[in-house]
């Protein structure tokens, strides 16, 4: 008998890490994702199985919180083969090595810090380097296409839809035989809406006997995103024809570039005021080249940007600032800039310096259009912090902050409950990757409006298929 087991994701949002075994069969591991926030310590613990022992890792999709921990694993002994689309692994490389790069220089602050105290021996080493990094890269990878099924083994077959969540995002079927009788698992991933900007929409998933779905967003749905376009338009045209400044923290993966398609929509429409926009983030810049470069695999307004202007996101107010040199000189304007840097909950990077130069400004606008988790710098401003200490010192906040909640890259709960109806022979349901409040009110909803059984996956917990 087959069996799952859940060593991350389970009611909670970030680690997504899950080992299926086949009786007589391969060991699969469906993503191996890090631990964030509260969850944190996490990443430096056992798996909780023999990553030797792991025969194939499948990629959902390129977010941290799917790939974080695959150096980590290559580190301890794992050697099977990965499979992913093309544009996930090409976005994961860009991921973990800024994750490498971010853990090597917390490291050396931690451990200046702790020489002065005399306790050097307290700080962690990083959980692996740039090195461990490639060494993931150097195995074996298998670039799956969407709805073409891969014959593993004989007994095995994968099937990669998509999932309308990310650049090359996609949903896992997973079909095996045991005594002879075929049985379909399907693993989410992380599901998109019916309604990016960027993304195709997701795809329909036809057919599973056993679901595992992410449940982030579960409890509710989202804001309409027309509205949120509308308000994010008038905060930018209303702080630019002030002549002020909008700071626009962001995430370098996908809401950097549903940004970037707003703007230059725009622009493209005479509704921007003469203005500078520079995207300030070097992780940015590489990933909006990834996405150019698989512009078929975008939305149809993409495309049609891509077969217009040879270039999906590029337009004349566009300026990409991925030197340090590039991102000083940016101070040195003064009014009338879109400024899109990272980090998207303003935990480091690019935006702390342009917060420390803007902040104080009635004139100048910072706009949040990304999920800011409570001890966040970012969480601190939304919620009304009138001071913020940045560099050591005191900055007053005078430039108005606006949070726009419309955007999102996942499906909310309407989109779930629409995404499972259409699906055959599902016999269960496991909820995975998302806070257990939010789980248990999905749960009744699917019971109550699909009448099928859900189950709120335990961390750890084996489940018995069959």
């Amino acid at each position: 008998m087959a069996t799952v087991t859940s060593h991350g994701a389970a009611k909670v949002v970030t680690g997504s890490c899950h080992l299926l075994a086949i009786e007589h069969g391969p060991r699969i591991l469906i993503d191996c994702g890090m631990f964030q926030g509260p969850e944190e310590d996490r990443n430096y613990s056992a798996f909780g199985f023999d990553p030797s022992e792991i025969d194939y890792l499948l990629i959902t999709h390129a977010h941290l919180d799917h790939v974080g921990r695959i150096p980590k694993l290559v580190k301890e002994g794992f050697r099977g083969v990965i499979y992913a689309t093309e544009a996930t692994r090409d976005i994961a490389e860009i991921i973990l090595l800024d994750s490498a790069k971010i853990m090597k220089e917390d490291f050396e602050t931690n451990y200046r810090k702790a020489q002065r105290k005399g306790k050097e021996d307290e700080v962690m080493a990083p959980l692996y380097d740039e090195d461990d990094v490639e060494a993931a890269f150097d195995l074996a990878w298998e670039y799956p296409e969407y709805d073409n099924t891969v014959t593993i083994l004989d007994s095995l077959k994968v099937t990669y839809r998509n999932a309308g969540h990310i650049l090359g995002a996609a949903f896992i079927e997973i079909t095996y035989k045991e005594d002879s009788v075929e049985q379909t698992i399907v693993f989410s991933g992380d599901i998109g809406n019916d309604k990016n900007l960027v993304m195709e929409n997701l795809a329909k998933c036809p057919y599973a006997n056993y679901l595992y779905v992410e449940s982030t967003y579960g409890d509710r749905n989202h804001k309409d995103l027309d509205a949120s376009i509308v308000e994010f338009k008038r905060v930018i045209i209303d702080t630019l024809r002030d002549w002020g400044n909008v700071l626009i923290p962001s995430f370098a993966v996908e809401r950097t570039q549903e940004i970037l398609i707003i703007l230059k929509e725009m622009h493209d429409r005479k509704e921007l005021p003469h203005c500078k926009i520079f995207l300030d983030s070097p992780m940015a810049t590489r990933a909006t080249e990834v996405y150019n470069n698989y512009s078929d695999l975008l939305s149809e307004k993409c495309q049609e940007y891509k077969k217009r202007d040879g270039t999906v996101f590029d337009f004349e107010s566009l300026i990409y600032t991925p030197d340090v040199e590039g991102s000083r000189a940016i101070n040195e304007v003064d009014t009338r800039a879109i400024i899109i840097a990272g980090s998207g909950m303003c935990t480091g990077g690019r935006i702390i310096h342009h917060f420390k130069n803007r902040l104080w400004n009635p004139k100048n606008a910072v706009i949040f259009v990304g999920y800011q988790a409570i001890g966040t710098l970012g969480r601190h401003i939304v919620d009304g912090a009138r001071w913020v200490k940045i560099f050591n010192e005191d900055i007053l906040i005078k430039a108005s902050v606006h949070t726009i909640n419309g955007f999102s890259a996942h499906a909310d709960q309407e989109g779930i409950i629409k995404w499972i109806s259409q699906m055959e022979d599902l016999y269960r349901i496991y909820l995975i990757h998302g806070e257990e409040d939010k789980q248990t009110i999905l749960r009744s909803v699917i019971e109550n409006a699909l009448d099928k059984k859900a189950h709120i996956v335990e961390p750890e917990e084996v489940i018995y298929l069959g």
